[in-house]
């Protein structure tokens, strides 16, 4: 049996990542692929339950360091239970978030050390890593407005700043910059069907050409 493909999907609030995960994983499935929808922080039991820590109460709820240790103990949690095994099952997993997202909130946005960030990731992940990475960018003011028409937004993130939101975007740019191999940038501002297409056009040439 053909290991399944790990693809993740990023980016700042309101940039449209979940939208697009179901819309990806529809077109999948409709190709005879089995495919599993999941999520980060979250998708299993005990990561769920982090999340809940994680996304409500006051933004300076905890401080950077802390953040990124809930962020990884979800990950770890999430990749054992859920991930890894749909993967050795032959699955597609699509996930609304991934460590990149850990890199960009904490690191780029809060300033936490990157190298600090590499060395959690070592302990607690290895040398595991997305087949394919779409970075959903749109300007930070774009996706507050975005987020905040959203029904049940209202996140801690959500309330950091706009110049912690710009420094995230920025982030997340860097982080495509630094492999282009692995992650493909989006405009996430286009027409959601548009946007889909522009998914799938990509994913297509890089994971099914074959």
């Amino acid at each position: 049996m053909t290991a399944g493909k790990f693809i993740t999907l990023e980016g700042g609030e309101g940039s449209g990542k979940s939208t697009q995960v179901a819309a990806l994983a529809s077109a999948l499935r409709a190709e005879g692929l089995e495919v599993v929808e999941t999520r980060e922080p979250g998708g299993s039991l005990g990561a769920e339950a982090i999340r809940e820590l994680l996304i409500h109460g006051a933004s300076d709820r905890w401080d950077a360091m802390t953040e990124t240790l809930l962020h990884y103990a979800a990950r770890r949690d999430h990749l054992r239970r859920v991930v890894w095994p749909a993967l050795d099952s032959g699955a597609w997993v699509i996930s609304d978030r991934f460590a990149d997202s850990t890199l960009a909130y904490q690191g780029y946005g809060q300033g936490l050390d990157l190298a600090a960030i590499a060395r959690i990731h070592e302990a607690a992940v290895g040398d595991f890593r997305p087949d394919l990475t779409f970075i959903l960018d749109l300007p930070a003011e774009t996706g507050l407005r975005r987020a905040a028409a959203r029904k049940g937004g209202g996140e801690r993130y959500e309330g950091m700043g706009l110049a912690f939101h710009q420094r995230l975007r920025a982030g997340f740019l860097e982080i495509a910059k630094a492999e282009p191999l692995r992650c493909v940038v989006i405009d996430a501002a286009a027409e959601a069907d548009g946007v889909t297409a522009s998914l799938l056009e990509t994913l297509h040439s890089r994971l099914l050409a074959a």
